[in-house]
């Protein structure tokens, strides 16, 4: 435990919750490989939204693309989020003070931001376009955006126990 970490981290990695997780044989261990498998899914729904919206996948509409994928996407965040929490309980006053952590976490921030920001200006303008037509402006950059920031929350997560 690292004891400079605020008081409500100390507590949920001292709760029953936290020691449940460290002391089990299977439950983190668990939730590591239910969080690379999330990333997994949410990473490659990602990929094939923005991959549409920079043009490729062009012989299918835009819409279709982003309704069905963006159901996948959601079902890996949702993932992510409640294998994180395991993962995170576990060592949360060690984490919470790991400066990769932190960046991390103002990474999802910002990728949540562009994808609010997808969903107001760029999706209303796509959802009933057909295969093959040109995207309006923004459509590029926001995936480009969107890219970059998951990969980058990633790269973060996966260097987190080295700092």
């Amino acid at each position: 435990m690292t004891e400079s970490a605020p008081a409500i981290f100390i507590a949920i990695e001292a709760s029953g919750f936290g020691a449940a997780i460290r002391q089990s044989r299977w439950l983190y261990m668990t939730a590591n490989v239910g969080h690379i498998v999330s990333l997994m899914v949410f990473a490659g729904a990602i990929a094939v939204m923005d991959l549409r919206m920079m043009g490729a996948l062009a012989a299918t509409s835009p819409g279709s693309v982003l309704r069905t994928a963006r159901k996948a996407a959601m079902i890996g965040f949702f993932g992510l989020a409640l294998t994180g929490s395991f993962l995170f309980a576990a060592e949360a006053s060690h984490v919470i003070m790991n400066p990769v952590f932190q960046i991390k976490l103002g990474l999802i921030a910002l990728g949540l931001i562009n994808i609010v920001l997808f969903e107001i200006f760029i999706t209303p303008k796509v959802r009933d376009l057909p295969p093959s037509t040109s995207l309006p402006s923004g459509a590029r950059a926001g995936a480009l955006t969107s890219i970059a920031i998951w990969i980058a929350v990633a790269i973060c997560g996966r260097t987190i126990a080295y700092f």
